[in-house]
């Protein structure tokens, strides 16, 4: 039997919300893969969806930048160790650096973008500042009318293509997808998979009611399109008037979304916990 731990028993809890013993029984049953875990409690229990794996814990700065007639815009996320650092200005003036050079050549891979020179002055960097710098990902978007956002503490920043409109208008999608983070740009664009994966979980869950099968598949086909509602931008309530959904202020702009990228610092980034008084404890038996 695989040997669960305290820390997967934890995680598992958070992302949930569920009991211990629960979550233990679970993670036993999945062979200590929590994702497993996760999905199997989903169709047993009804838990509504977990939180996302990674704990925000690096930090540092999201920068984009926009060409003038809106032609193309690049977005760049650079990490440092601590917030402290995030608003030093030696660093904020090296990802204004490092965003210019991403314009400059419309540059859309970390590969081509942390050339020698690049790469130089990070190392310079990091030793003036004495903590770690990483620059994470770039982003390229070229086409139709492009405008962004940068959420004003720089850790969140959104580039919007349309085809069609004006800027104006995609600075406020990209403000609404900032606020709202849609997992995709319309319905149809979510991958086959994922919506197999969520109707195989509510099929699960609503088999629990006892309902005939062709209720149960009303029942799922109605949670799949809510699904699809609440997780598409064009679906959506905008943010600064709930009263219309994205798809209708497009279109009464003439415009049509091809495309958005965000980024907000650190997401997806898994930073190890440090038992600080254990740490001390292991020090000081070490020490006699």
């Amino acid at each position: 039997m695989t040997a669960i731990k305290a820390s997967q028993v934890k995680e598992l809890r958070e992302r949930t919300g569920l009991g211990m013993m629960e979550c233990k029984k679970a993670l036993v049953e999945s062979g200590g893969d929590i994702d497993k875990a996760i999905e199997d409690l989903r169709k047993s229990s009804g838990m509504k969806a977990a939180k996302k794996a990674g704990r925000t814990a690096a930090d540092g700065m999201v920068k984009i930048k926009v060409a003038d007639d809106g032609s193309y815009g690049v977005l760049v996320e650079v990490n440092s160790e601590t917030d402290f650092v995030a608003r030093d200005e030696n660093f904020q003036a090296f990802v204004g650096v490092v965003v210019d050079k991403a314009f400059d050549g419309k540059l859309d891979s970390i590969e081509a973008l942390m050339d020698e020179e690049t790469e130089s002055a990070r190392q310079a960097l990091i030793q003036k500042i004495g903590e770690n710098i990483n620059v994470r990902r770039v982003a390229l978007i070229e086409g139709g009318v492009v405008d962004g956002y940068v959420h004003s503490n720089n850790r969140i920043a959104v580039l919007v293509a349309l085809e069609g409109g004006s800027g104006e208008v995609a600075r406020d999608v990209a403000m609404h997808v900032a606020a709202v983070n849609p997992q995709v740009a319309k319905p149809e664009d979510m991958p086959a998979d994922v919506v197999a994966k969520e109707k195989e979980i509510y099929v699960a869950q609503a088999r629990e009611s006892g309902k005939p099968d062709d209720i149960i598949e009303k029942m799922v086909t109605g949670r799949v399109k809510k699904f699809l509602a609440e997780s598409s931008l064009v679906e959506q309530a905008f943010v600064k008037d709930p009263d219309i959904k994205v798809g209708k202020l497009l279109s009464q702009a003439g415009a049509d979304i091809t495309g958005f990228v965000r980024y907000e610092v650190g997401e997806g980034i898994e930073v190890e916990e440090e038992d600080f008084a254990a740490e001390v404890a292991a020090q000081l038996s070490g020490q006699s």
